[in-house]
């Protein structure tokens, strides 16, 4: 692989902090269009550049790469880590994704955030978001990879409770602060256990002393296990998924931006970059299989019963993430990021879609509650109605190859801890794939169909312009967007362009007769399930509408189990976290109280002060005091000498 010098990437970098800045410090005596330019212009020159950038890349079919060594960072003793920046095949999708989708979602807020009274700080925050997730694909160093890490862990923060008037939306973004403040502590003692044995961070040279066998086997399982902990709590994966339903407490532009384009895809980039790794570790990748195919699964099954818009769109996330870790899992890293980049257009337009019915409805969010809008909102419905295509697997769609590619790869291989483990991530990925046709189908359907449920007095705003053309790129994108990697179709440039750069995976291939036709027939069986998925929601909310109510009723215990989410939330609340908080109460109340406090900082306090209070005492003044005194003294002494002297 050959590397070119190119200051281009610092400045990717660096224009969307300056939009940042330049909002965050003065937007409030900018005018409107002035903060809507420096916001979305920031990103959208980041996003050129990107393509001028990437075009190096894309001639040489991945095999050139850009670098920049911006300065020493830290250099001390055995420790020397440089702010270094690097544009491979994996990172170019990866920028390309990131400025390219949020470049939309800036253009799509202008309408959606126009009557905010923090609009500059929305740009600031949205523009802070955009630079702290290219820092963390383009470091070449798990150091500088981290501090964009935790950069999007902040801004999530901030976006989330972005209205933090509102208590409930403030312990939104809290919640997903300290979400992910457990997740990134398993990050940091896995860069503590690879800095033990490559005594570098960079992953260039993490690669090399890997492939040279300084890192034990164990301890590569141990680092990627520790770091896949850091993992599902970007990405969202049991058991660290809770916050993301919560994320809806943000403006929905947000929640497309972090649902699409930035930080819950950090945690599959992770793995797709320290694939070297991963592949050297048959239960590590396991690990990251079952994860993924129980999270897909059980995330989508809360989806079917959910009435908040945002919240189906929400768990559906959860889920097509899961299926991006099966894809990382099972050693088909491209097929991953593959459906990464898929996800990022369907999903994008499907939030944006929803934020245009939200904000036509003055806010309201419940499905139970709209119906019949598809005549009114022509334009969201047909780009909501294809993304809604792609995530179900619609044959020809970007989420048809990409999600079929996964499955299949699973399929078809086998893991070395055992072919159970491959053989169950399809079998979850494929009963996913039915369900989420059927909770996609009925979001569409409760939304756009049947009789209106709008409460009298509310007035269906039309969509504005600039809110309506962000959702036509996207649902075209949604259509066209797995052609790179049609490979039911012999067409394998996706998957040849990242093969420079992600690892091959220690599996095992099962012996089919013919993989191409095999690969057919296992994607008919996804679209079959697929269209059974559509045609009990197709039945159940449009043909027989009595039939949810009556289904609810007949199997209350399930449905209220699914509808509250399992009580995982609740269950969280009891342990650990009521858990924990009455035993740093108890133990408060008896290291810091009692001992320390009591005993230690106190009790010689109290000592001296009452040996001062007798001290006091004694120094009256009063002669008669003293008289006294002197007498106890001295029958205590006449007293002592009588029994020396045996008298007594």
């Amino acid at each position: 692989m050959t590397d070119y010098n190119s200051s281009a990437l610092v400045v990717i970098i660096l224009l969307p902090a300056v939009g940042a800045l330049l909002n965050g410090l003065f937007g409030r005596r900018f005018p409107r269009w002035l903060v809507s330019t420096v916001g979305c212009a920031s990103v959208g020159l980041s996003f050129a550049l990107a393509i001028w950038a990437a075009y190096f890349v894309f001639v040489s079919n991945g095999e050139e790469r850009l670098r920049q060594d911006v300065y020493s960072w830290i250099s001390t003793g055995g420790l020397s880590i440089s702010i270094g920046l690097t544009l491979d095949a994996l990172s170019t999708i990866m920028v390309l994704v990131v400025t390219g989708v949020s470049f939309v979602i800036h253009i799509y807020s202008i309408g959606y955030m126009e009557g905010d009274p923090s609009y500059a700080r929305y740009f600031s925050y949205l523009n802070l978001f955009v630079f702290s997730m290219l820092i963390l694909v383009l470091g070449d160093s798990l150091p500088v990879l981290f501090v964009g890490w935790e950069g999007v862990g902040l801004c999530s923060y901030l976006l989330i409770g972005f209205w933090f008037e509102d208590p409930a939306k403030a312990a939104a973004g809290k919640k997903a602060f300290i979400a992910n403040r457990i997740g990134d502590l398993g990050f940091l003692i896995g860069m503590f256990v690879l800095f033990g044995f490559a005594h570098t961070l960079s992953i260039d040279g993490l690669a090399k002393a890997v492939a040279s066998g300084a890192v034990p086997t164990v301890w590569i399982t141990a680092a990627c296990l520790l770091l896949f902990v850091g993992a599902t709590g970007k990405s969202a994966q049991i058991p660290l998924y809770v916050w993301l339903p919560d994320a809806m407490a943000g403006p929905t532009p947000v929640s497309a931006l972090i649902h699409a384009a930035t930080m819950v895809t950090a945690g599959v980039y992770m793995v797709a970059r320290l694939s070297f790794m991963f592949a050297l570790s048959p239960t590590a990748s396991a690990v990251v299989t079952l994860v993924g195919a129980v999270t897909a699964f059980f995330a989508a099954t809360i989806g079917i019963a959910q009435t908040d818009i945002k919240k189906v769109l929400a768990y559906s996330t959860v889920s097509q993430l899961g299926y991006m870790f099966i894809g990382v899992g099972v050693g088909a890293y491209a097929a991953g990021i593959f459906h990464l980049m898929t996800h990022a257009f369907f999903k994008a337009c499907l939030f944006l879609g929803s934020g245009a019915v939200i904000h036509a409805l003055s806010g309201e969010q419940d499905m139970m509650r709209m119906g019949g809008l598809r005549r009114k909102m022509p334009w969201t419905y047909w780009t909501f109605l294809m993304s809604t295509l792609a995530i179900s697997g619609c044959p020809f769609f970007s989420g048809f190859f990409s999600k079929d590619e996964i499955l299949w790869k699973a399929l078809s291989t086998s893991s070395p801890v055992g072919g159970w483990v491959h053989t169950l991530a399809y079998g979850l990925g494929l009963a996913a794939a039915a369900i989420t046709a059927f909770y996609m189908f009925r979001l569409v359907f409760l939304t756009f169909h049947g009789e209106s449920r709008i409460p009298d007095g509310v007035h269906v705003h039309q969509e504005k312009p600039v809110m309506s053309w962000p959702l036509a790129v996207l649902a075209f994108l949604a259509v066209v967007g797995g052609l790179p990697g049609a490979s039911m179709f012999h067409v394998h440039w996706f998957e040849h362009f990242l093969e420079p750069v992600v690892a091959t995976a220690n599996v095992t291939q099962k012996g089919f007769a013919s993989l191409q036709s095999s690969e057919w027939w296992a994607a008919g069986g996804s679209v079959l399930v697929g269209l059974l998925g559509f045609a009990l929601a197709f039945n159940l909310y449009l043909q027989r509408t009595s039939g949810p109510g009556y289904l609810a009723a007949r199997f209350k215990r399930t449905y209220d189990l699914v509808k509250n989410k399992y009580y995982v939330d609740e269950i969280y609340e009891i342990f650990p976290i009521k858990f924990i908080y009455y035993l740093a109460l108890g133990l408060w109340r008896i290291v810091d109280t009692l001992i320390i406090d009591g005993l230690c900082v106190n009790g010689p306090a109290y000592a001296a002060r009452g040996l001062g209070y007798i001290g006091r005492e004694l120094q009256s003044g009063n002669l008669q005091v003293y008289a006294f005194w002197i007498f106890i003294g001295f029958s205590t002494l006449l007293l002592y000498l009588a029994h020396g002297l045996g008298l007594i």
